[in-house]
């Protein structure tokens, strides 16, 4: 099952087991649980800490084939449903490490704040082995499990437990059940968990950043050209801070990255990782899952600025870096919004294999929309992709892949009007012909929106200039119409919405603001 790569990695990772593992396997005569068979064998060849064994309830799972992670030093309960390989393989080892006593990589707050939980708490989260936001969200339970006896937690791979996605409905990955009841979809990270069962931890953090001194430089927003930012500031020797609803950003999204010159192949999260890497390697104070909604200009030159935050606390600095970056467009038609996670999607890497078998569309002609009908056409019936414009805008290339499929069907000229559907999931979706005004009726099960991105800054209305698409207006130095105030990346006018240029208007905006600093205060 494991390549002689991956089993002297995991032979190096278990090493630092501190407490013996036992797995218990619920099997039966499947192709799933001989594939599960081989990789426990695999796991308990790598180390003399662990063992497997069969049991008819797969250590209390009545699903199979699973298996659970236990020790019989510890009370933890960690189970996966299927088998976590692909983008789930890294689950599996820290889920092994930290049953088995190894410390997770974790500030002693959060851990005490895990230990506190009253519970008792039974998770049940759904993942695709291609999701890319799954491992998070199955990574971060699995830790609160294994901290915390009053936690339980089986992650059940969609694609292999099919009767059960489509008893529970689900239609989007990752998706999580607490007590049996509906508990949150979509990437979270342990933080985000953690504020959801903790009620009082949001206040918690508003009162310990009110009582931050002001910032030098103070960067809206964690993506490229905010970690960038956050990093060419602390360098300087300045005060800085990072206030960021979530860390990584819009990049969290990505799948494969391609063009980021110098590495010739990374995926979304791998970066956002390295991204949060790198700058926790300077005095950097970041404040991370903070929303900003206002900014309050400094009431004269050289004055502080002033950022409210969603908790109701207030943070202030000399300048202000704004890389609050964009998210996905919306069609904005009816039906989309009631069809959310029901059939309409906007990641085909995470929710593509949930719709196995289907007929889906594709709303979008450019890279990103060309590229998902891509990837759907390997796992779905039939792709439908649409776009607005006379032809498609992706890359020469990709238009030539996709036109090679024998399961897609290309309509241009096409202005989705409508998703369709039965009050519990999509039916199907209407478009008009551009060149005609004819209304057609397409029948499906999943439409996929990959029609660009959207700046993040509602909030900024009225504080500083904005353009029609409501991108921050900034000069050649990064500068907005506000003094102190710079910007930088996807929420900026700056052309071509790239990793590799964000990085370098983040770059461009510290130095920029690091030269406002000295000219306001040239004895500094």
């Amino acid at each position: 099952m494991l390549d002689q790569n991956l089993k002297t990695q995991l032979s190096a990772y278990l090493k630092n087991l501190r407490r013996p593992l036992e797995l218990v396997a619920s099997l039966d005569d499947g192709k799933a649980s001989k594939d599960m068979e081989a990789l426990l064998n695999d796991i308990a060849e790598t180390s003399d800490q662990v063992r497997w064994s069969h049991s008819s309830q797969g250590g209390g799972q009545d699903r199979v084939p699973s298996f659970a992670i236990t020790s019989p030093e510890a009370d933890a309960k960690v189970s996966f449903a299927g088998l976590p390989l692909g983008h789930e393989f890294t689950s599996l080892v820290l889920a092994l490490l930290h049953v088995g006593g190894h410390p997770p990589k974790i500030d002693d707050a959060t851990i005490a704040q895990i230990k506190a939980l009253k519970g008792p708490y039974d998770f049940e989260v759904f993942f695709s082995l291609s999701c890319q936001n799954c491992p998070d969200v199955v990574q971060g339970l699995n830790t609160i499990a294994a901290l915390n006896p009053k936690v339980k937690v089986t992650s059940i791979d969609g694609s292999l437990f099919r009767e059960e996605v489509e008893a529970r409905e689900i239609m989007s990955v990752p998706v999580v059940f607490l007590n049996g009841e509906p508990f949150a979809s979509g990437r979270m990270e342990i933080e985000q968990v953690l504020a959801k069962l903790d009620t009082g931890s949001d206040e918690r953090a508003a009162k310990e950043i009110a009582a931050k001194d002001p910032f030098d430089v103070l960067v809206v927003g964690g993506g490229p050209a905010g970690a960038a930012a956050g990093i060419y500031a602390a360098r300087k020797g300045i005060r800085t801070g990072i206030a960021a609803q979530q860390f990584g950003g819009q990049v969290l999204e990505t799948l494969a990255i391609e063009n980021l010159i110098s590495v010739p192949h990374t995926e979304g999260p791998k970066l956002a990782q390295a991204l949060e890497t790198h700058v926790g390697e300077y005095d950097v104070d970041v404040m991370n899952l903070q929303t900003a909604t206002k900014l309050i200009p400094a009431p004269a030159a050289g004055g502080l600025h002033t950022i409210e935050l969603a908790n109701g606390a207030s943070v202030q600095s000399k300048t202000l870096i704004l890389s609050t970056g964009a998210r996905w467009r919306q069609l904005g038609v009816p039906g989309e919004e009631n069809y959310r996670n029901k059939g309409v999607a906007y990641c085909p890497h995470c929710d593509g294999p949930l719709f196995k078998g289907k007929r889906v569309a594709v709303v979008g002609g450019g890279n990103s929309g060309v590229e998902a009908a891509i990837d759907l056409a390997g796992i779905v019936a039939h792709v439908t992709l649409l776009e607005f414009d006379s032809k498609l805008r992706a890359d020469a290339v990709l238009q030539t892949k996709l036109r090679s499929l024998p399961n897609v069907e290309i309509i241009t000229n096409a202005m989705t009007t409508e998703v369709k559907g039965d009050g519990k999931r999509v039916t199907g979706l209407t478009y008009k012909e551009r060149t005609s005004d004819a209304a057609k009726d397409i029948a499906l099960e999943g439409v996929f929106v990959q029609i660009g991105l959207v700046p993040n800054t509602e909030w900024l209305n009225g504080a500083i200039d904005l353009s029609e698409r409501g991108e921050i207006i900034t000069d050649l130095r990064g500068e907005t119409s506000l003094p102190g105030v710079f910007a930088a990346g996807d929420a900026t006018i700056t052309p071509y919405k790239q990793i590799i240029i964000s990085m370098g208007e983040g770059a461009k905006a510290a130095l920029s603001a690091f030269d406002y600093l000295i000219r306001m205060n040239p004895d500094a």
